[in-house]
């Protein structure tokens, strides 16, 4: 019997993002931009941060490395913490993104126990992978062992029963509406309850 690959799905869309990279941080672009989003002109972010308009001037140019004192003045006057200076802005909070998937349109991929169909397959770099999976198994015994990966998963019943099996908990049984919220990297199977096969829509997190 051909039994499923856990990994197929977050390993296609993690070759589709390609690897993670992360760029050094540049400062003073990222006070700038901080102080842009607010809308302040140099000399009303300075005044914010008790700042002299040169200083702050000079530390957005990179002309100089600010002390912990002025970093701290910074950021109590952007109302933010100094960490959040030297954190990079998601890469959602700054890219407008959008991916529509009709019904029937998504990455259909088979297995014995699972038919999946990939959503949002042509968006690269995704956070979440989301997917639409038909379950075709009725006994715990179709599974070659635990399905497990990393990331954490979101289950929500679409059509039919399922029967929720995870490696550290009782089996429970979901129908039409409710969800499930767990660790993917606890063991987990699903198998469907119906008479015909039930649906269930899973997203599954990336990082």
């Amino acid at each position: 019997m051909t039994h499923p690959d856990p990994k197929s799905l977050i390993r296609i869309a993690r070759e589709d993002g390609g690897e993670a990279h992360v760029e050094p941080l540049d400062l003073g672009a990222r006070v700038r931009a901080l102080r842009k989003e607010r809308g302040w002109t140099l000399e009303q972010a300075a005044g914010k941060a008790g700042l002299a308009r040169s200083t702050l001037s000079k530390i957005e140019n990179s002309q100089m490395s600010p002390t912990y004192e002025a970093l701290k003045k910074l950021a109590e006057g952007l109302a933010i913490s100094v960490p959040q200076l030297f954190t990079p802005p998601s890469r959602t909070q700054v890219n407008g993104r959008m991916a529509v998937t009709k019904s029937g349109e998504g990455q259909a991929s088979a297995t014995a126990t699972y038919e999946h169909e990939l959503l949002a397959s042509g968006l690269r770099k995704k956070q979440m992978l989301p997917y639409r999976a038909r379950i075709r198994a009725r006994e715990f015994g179709e599974f070659d062992g635990w399905v497990r990966h990393d990331g954490e998963e979101f289950l929500y019943v679409l059509t039919g029963i399922v029967r929720l099996y995870t490696e550290f908990y009782e089996p429970v049984d979901l129908r039409r509406g409710d969800s499930a919220y767990y660790d993917a990297s606890m063991g987990h199977n699903v198998i469907s309850l119906s008479e015909e096969d039930a649906t269930v829509l899973w997203v599954t997190s990336l990082v």
